[in-house]
């Protein structure tokens, strides 16, 4: 009885799922960052530049 009730436990806990689908969506994100890096880059820097030429039309 006592194998049957750590067998069920066992089967029923759930806690290693969640840690692989975390570690499975942060590899897909590494890969799209890595695969896309210059364009992002490329967005992040015209942005910015943007933001400079505006702020400078404040003061």
């Amino acid at each position: 009885m006592e194998i049957k009730r750590e067998l069920r436990s066992f089967l029923a806990e759930e806690d290693g799922v969640g840690v692989i689908e975390v570690v499975l969506i942060l590899v897909v994100l590494i890969g799209l960052v890595i695969i896309f890096k210059k364009q992002i880059t490329t967005l992040l820097e015209n942005v910015f530049k943007e933001i400079n030429k505006q702020s400078k039309e404040v003061y």
